[in-house]
């Protein structure tokens, strides 16, 4: 029996007679108790078609046409009232980022009993009593103690599963997934996932999962619909449409996903180099304070005695999961961190070294972080973006001979120069990327660090920007420190990996032998996490 029934569904946005379309005329169904996946790249439509089934957009700015049927009726022609009687209660919604989907000034227990008080008319003492059954019910331990904390107190993953508590508070028909496990590692991504499958078979309710991660889709969806610039290419079971994807969209998407790097081939050519990069007992370790007078009780190792090399070309992939230490290594290996340990640079110590000597480096040491949005001026154009290394490391330069470096780079990067003038919010998140490649490339360094380049990109992008990171370490003979808790990714770029826990590193190896045969019960988790296996 069909639950929803979406028909010929269009959304633009903007004045009527400058409306832009993101929805064209898109239409599908989720029937009961059934697991539907929307997958598709960045501005497919994905995300606003699942706002578009809760009324969710900006009224004045939005134009709806078609028909989205749910429990008898055209949801686009209730009135707001209507919709807030439906919204929580028949249909309810887990964001992709729950730190900013939650309200920060109010506590998880407030916030998930808010819907059992409107929808069901509980009092605040039931409320509390059914809130708590709820997280315990979503594995948040010691549920009692955590209603009265705040969503910045709370990891990503309890963050989710509040989020997720919240939604299922009045057991809703149809729940909506966006993007639920985008930004967790892989452990907490399927515990989410294995959650969200165990919850719709217990409540029998539908779900509707928007998410660009395909082996995710696999593993959950009994059905999958494929969109591509607003409209529906093509709809069929999972197990049909990875077997013998019709669509040549379809066909590229699944063609995207990272494919093994035959490292071995290259390690062979790496024997020999000299080592670019070594540390000896690197230790980090950061004071616990408690009290009104924030004294020192204890440290957490956050890095814990590590030793490591690395040749110049070669890319040494360091995985774990949020918290192992593996950001904080990369910031101590580059002087970014206060650390103990020994550091060598090209035969020169770091450790020893001072901020002006440090400075003068930087120009072979360079970052791409996480977040190209963030870490990105949004006051600067690209061509100062990129350039500003440049007026820093290469004081000899005159403006054209700049501008010139910044188009070859740009060029290098798969970006027309064309593009100098624009500011960050114009790009896309693949082309943001590419930017912040550029700036640390632009320098021509000897070393990049790496830190999760790729976690927020389409597969599609993924593939592109390891390709493009290839390239340039082929034609540039960079080396690169690649941290990531995709271990897909890593196997697709990396020479060799270090596995980190607790600070410590407690596997390492050639990549195919990590992988291939894990020793630690730990490595072993999390390639099973990532479903693999």
């Amino acid at each position: 029996m069909e639950l929803l029934k979406i028909e010929q569904l269009t959304v633009a946005f903007g004045a009527t007679d400058g409306a832009q379309t993101v929805v064209d005329e898109a239409g599908f169904s989720v029937a009961a108790g059934e697991k539907v996946a929307l997958v598709g790249e960045s501005g497919s439509g994905k995300s606003v078609t699942a706002l578009s089934i809760l009324k969710l957009h900006d009224p004045l700015l939005t134009r709806y046409s078609g028909a989205i049927n749910f429990g008898g009726h055209n949801l686009l022609t209730l009135t707001e009232p209507q919709m807030r009687r439906i919204r929580g209660r028949d249909i309810a919604m887990v964001f992709q980022e729950p730190m900013t989907a939650l309200n920060p000034l109010h506590s998880i227990g407030r916030q998930i009993a808010e819907p059992l008080i409107l929808h069901e008319g509980l009092n605040a003492v039931t409320a509390r009593k059914r809130t708590v059954e709820l997280l315990m019910r979503v594995g948040i331990a010691d549920a009692e103690s955590r209603l009265d904390a705040y969503p910045h107190m709370l990891s990503g993953g309890q963050r989710q599963r509040a989020m997720i508590a919240m939604a299922l508070a009045c057991r809703p028909k149809l729940l909506i997934a966006d993007e639920p496990t985008t930004a967790l590692d892989v452990t907490i991504q399927r515990q989410i996932l294995e959650l969200l499958n165990t919850l719709q078979q217990e409540f029998d309710m539908a779900v509707l999962l928007i998410s660009h991660d395909l082996n995710l889709v696999r593993h959950f969806a009994d059905r999958v619909c494929v969109m591509r610039r607003g409209a529906i290419v093509e709809q069929a079971s999972t197990e049909t449409l990875f077997a013998s994807p019709q669509h040549p969209y379809t066909r590229q998407l699944l063609a995207s996903e990272p494919e093994p790097f035959p490292a071995a081939q290259e390690r062979h050519a790496l024997q020999g180099q000299p080592q670019l990069l070594t540390a000896r007992g690197l230790s980090c370790r950061f004071p616990i304070k408690s009290g009104v007078f924030r004294r020192t009780v204890g440290t957490i190792d956050a890095v814990d005695n590590i030793d490591l090399g690395l040749c110049a070309g070669e890319t040494l992939g360091i995985v774990g999961e949020s918290g192992s230490g593996k950001s904080t290594l990369g910031m101590c290996l580059l002087r970014l961190q206060a650390c103990e340990g020994e550091i060598s640079f090209e035969q020169r110590r770091l450790d020893l070294m001072g901020n002006k000597a440090l400075r003068r480096l930087r120009r072979d040491i360079q970052v791409v972080f996480q977040d190209p949005y963030s870490s990105l001026s949004p006051r600067m154009t690209v061509e100062q973006i990129v350039g500003e290394g440049l007026m820093v490391h290469f004081p000899q330069f005159n403006r054209e001979q700049r501008r010139e470096r910044v188009i070859k780079v740009m060029a290098e990067v798969g970006l027309d120069g064309d593009m100098l003038g624009r500011y960050p919010h114009e790009f896309s998140g693949g082309q943001r990327q590419r930017i912040a490649i550029a700036r640390a490339v632009v320098l021509e360094p000897k070393l990049i660090l790496l830190d999760e380049p790729t976690s927020a990109l389409d597969v599609s992008v993924q593939k592109q920007i390891l390709a493009l990171l290839r390239e340039l370490q082929r034609r540039h003979r960079m080396s690169y420190l690649f941290i990531s808790h995709d271990l897909k990714v890593v196997r697709a770029i990396a020479h060799r990996v270090i596995v980190m826990h607790g600070g410590r590193v407690i596997e390492a190896g050639a990549t195919e032998n990590v992988f291939d045969e894990p020793q630690q019960p730990y490595t072993k988790k999390l390639l099973a996490a990532a479903l693999y296996q």
